[in-house]
């Protein structure tokens, strides 16, 4: 790992031909201010070598225990060095050689055999001490994360060449060697440094050279950079003294600027290494939707996101809002204190008076960011704001069980007085304005209306493209005609997003109807999207198509499995590889990737289970027991696990048996209505009716609008003679599916046979 030779300028002054990475050095000749701002900020210490002036942390014999693991961290022939924990359980001494992050912590990388480092899981909190600084502490305060534990700090979740390097680093290069499990992992520059945002500069070094630094100075466009950051059109921010907000002179046609800083910004997966600056963010990466997993229901950030896809539902983004306009893009300072930010564009007569915030002048509450971008904190300490910019809507978090920023500050208080306090202020009416966070709750949800409104919010071009796309993504069918139209439509949508979560709602049909709505994304303009299509359509029928047609989809095919090939060095990846080969019927394909996924990491269970399920394709169940043995043994707690064993022994005639691992997983796992679902059927089975009511019971509570769980309610109480208790569920069934036929046909059947 390490720098590559610095490639040479030769004095041909070719600014038209491809472009190479220089010396920083060489963009600071000419660059003096911009470089000076750079200096000492968080991208220019995003990664450092170990040594006196960088090492932060306190390495003069300090300790810290956690859970029963006591580390010390000492200096030994001028290195850093701590006594911790590794991946055998024991205790040993690694060397330091790197730094990670200046502010409000540092993290430390050891090197391993193979080009692997590994991120300490113990922190330094550089914060003064008066603020609680200046301390070691653990990544993971409230959690005991074992030796095997893929969380601890010697676990493929810590690595830094797969989770960490692309964005500490300028022209980073992975380069993971699959067959041997090695990296040689290269950069240019240490950290992020100007071509990691200006792109390769050789031609523009070449440009300067050639005309002269008079010409550079009057803002030739045509100056050798790979992409210009800046706003093409030159729009200003002009105020409308009456709404009291600025507004732009002309709307912003490039994406460039913000794409370029969401590529490290944004919570996203890797799909091609081609990165091209300037190009659309999607055809390198795939920014997350709004998935339960990392936001809640209303969009507010949960897990650590990186900003970009908050700020893409934001009200500042739709108005035509850059990164630029807040942050200085060298020292990545704000360009102004407190308030003082945001009166750039808003107002203070208008916006900075209590008859707006309703809190005291110059008090916390009369803080913009602190009513609509409240923090979170992050790897302990390490306080993010939310850049959804959004109002605080108290209602919600009574409706859905979202924070609010209210609230947050008054914790003494209750949702409900906030939102009463709102009352006061606004009326109430402001409860009535909607939000697409309901239609993305009912979906998560399976809530009654949940397809229509999903399908309401795809199609309404006023909500954030992102919230369109995450609706698109809870479609799951069969659908109604109307939604399957507004799938239709978000096929051709102008964001890339949205056409690629549209093709994902297109999974729950027939390979027919998928072709026939989605063959042109396969052409698509973007890699995501035709990545997407790719997959989707894989097992579309070669009759279907023509020649061209099938070439295409053999192009979009290999783009998936490039994505996936992309990340080799991660399980999950060679998963994804395995299904889409299994899917194909591909089967000595799919058992290799899901052999490869097994060999990185031995416990993964999605590849054990979904291993054994190939062998169930192939009637080769008794070696697909035999993984989810193993799979067992190192999952005892995972109900995919036991499940996935109870159906085999369905399958291999040891029905009693298989009721038990039906029952651990329901038990394991009791906000899955399927696991109960399943097990009650197989107690059904077997003659206990009664116990398998009891059960059905117990998840309708928990899940009342599950229709599985309420269709094996009507069919089992009918079959033992309770037409009543049937007929109850079916109500209540047809009344969750209105458009379901079948289901308001097995309630008039029901009615026609009570007694008169």
């Amino acid at each position: 790992m390490g720098s590559t030779e610095r490639p040479r300028v030769e004095a041909s002054h070719d600014y038209t031909g491809p472009a190479s990475f220089v010396d920083n050095q060489q963009c600071a000749a000419c660059h003096q201010a911009q470089y000076q701002s750079w200096i000492g900020s968080h991208h220019d210490l995003a990664m450092q070598r170990a040594n006196e002036e960088t090492v932060l942390g306190d390495f003069n014999g300090a300790s810290l225990s956690h859970y029963g693991v006591t580390s010390h961290f000492f200096k030994k022939d001028g290195s850093f060095f701590v006594n911790t924990e590794n991946a055998e359980g024991n205790m040993a001494d690694f060397e330091i050689k790197y730094t990670f992050g200046i502010d409000p912590l540092q993290q430390y990388l050891i090197e391993f055999p193979n080009g692997h480092y590994q991120a300490l899981g113990i922190a330094w909190d550089t914060q003064p001490e008066e603020k609680g600084g200046q301390r070691w502490f653990h990544l993971y305060p409230k959690e005991k994360i074992t030796h095997d534990d893929s969380l601890h700090w010697t676990g493929i979740n810590q690595n830094w060449n797969f989770m960490c390097a692309e964005c500490h680093s300028t022209n980073l290069k992975k380069n993971y060697d699959p067959l041997h499990g090695r990296y040689q992992t290269t950069w240019s520059e240490i950290d992020v440094s100007c071509q990691a945002c200006h792109g390769p500069g050789s031609r523009h070094v070449e440009w300067a050279k050639s005309i002269g630094r008079e010409k550079q100075l009057k803002g030739d466009l045509k100056n050798g950079l790979v992409v210009q950051l800046g706003d093409p059109d030159k729009s200003q921010w002009i105020m409308d003294e009456d709404a009291g907000t600025a507004k732009r002179s002309t709307p912003r046609k490039s994406k460039v600027q913000i794409e370029t800083c969401a590529r490290c910004h944004s919570r996203r997966r890797l799909i091609s290494t081609n990165y091209e600056h300037g190009r659309p963010l999607l055809d390198t990466h795939h920014p997350s939707l709004l998935v339960e997993s990392l936001y809640h229901t209303d969009g507010q950030i949960d897990d650590e996101v990186y900003v970009y896809g908050s700020f893409l539902q934001s009200r500042m983004y739709q108005e035509g809002v850059t990164c630029s306009n807040c942050h200085d893009p060298h020292s990545l300072k704000l360009r102004a204190p407190g308030n003082e930010l945001c009166f750039q564009c808003h107002l203070p007569a208008r916006f900075n008076t209590p008859s707006h915030h309703f809190h005291k002048l110059n008090s916390d509450g009369a803080s913009c960011v602190a009513c609509h971008m409240p923090s979170k904190l992050y790897m302990v300490l390490d306080a993010r704001h939310d850049h959804s910019i959004r109002i605080p809507r108290p209602d919600l978090s009574i409706k859905l069980g979202t924070p609010n920023a209210c609230n947050k500050c008054h914790t003494d208080r209750s949702t409900e007085w906030a939102a009463e306090a709102m009352d006061t202020w606004y009326g109430a009416d402001w409860r009535n304005k909607g939000h697409f966070g309901e239609a993305l709750h009912a979906g998560r949800n399976g809530l009654p209306g949940a397809e229509d409104a999903l399908a309401d919010l795809a199609g309404d071009l006023s909500q954030p493209n992102i919230a369109r796309a995450s609706a698109l993504s809870l479609i799951r069918g069969p659908t109604s005609p109307q939604t399957q139209q507004v799938i239709s439509i978000a096929l051709y949508d102008d964001d890339p997003l949205v056409r690629t979560a549209a093709l994902s709602a297109l999974e729950s049909l027939h390979p027919r109807e998928r072709f026939q709505l989605a063959h042109h994304l396969l052409n698509d303009p973007v890699r995501a999207v035709r990545v997407e299509a790719g997959r989707v359509l894989a097992t579309t029928p070669p009759e279907l198509m023509s020649g061209t047609q099938r070439e295409l989809l053999e192009k979009a095919a290999a783009q998936y499995i490039d994505a996936q090939r992309v990340n080799a060095d991660r399980p999950e990846a060679h998963l994804n590889l395995g299904v889409f080969y299994a899917e194909r019927g591909q089967f000595d394909d799919a058992e290799a990737a899901y052999r490869t996924a097994l060999r990185l990491d031995p416990t993964f269970v999605p590849g054990l289970v979904n291993l054994a399920d190939l062998y169930r394709m192939q009637q080769r169940d008794a070696d697909g027991e035999i993984l989810l043995r193993e799979a067992l043994e190192a999952a005892p707690d995972d109900a995919t696990v036991h499940y996935s064993l109870g159906l085999l022994l369905v399958r291999t005639g040891h029905q009693t048996e298989a009721i038990e691992f039906f029952k651990h997983a329901a038990t394991l796992q009791a906000d899955d209505p399927r696991y109960s679902y399943v097990y009650a059927i197989a107690l059904n089975s077997i003659g206990k009716p009664n116990a398998a009511v009891d059960v059905l019971k117990n998840a309708h509570q928990r899940h009342p609008y599950d229709r599985e769980v309420l269709l094996a309610l009507v069919t089992i109480n009918r079959d033992r003679g309770k037409l009543d208790s049937a007929i109850e569920y079916a109500e209540a069934l047809a009344t969750l599916s209105p458009q379901d036929q079948s289901a308001q046909r097995l309630l008039q059947q029901l009615r026609s046979q009570q007694q008169p």
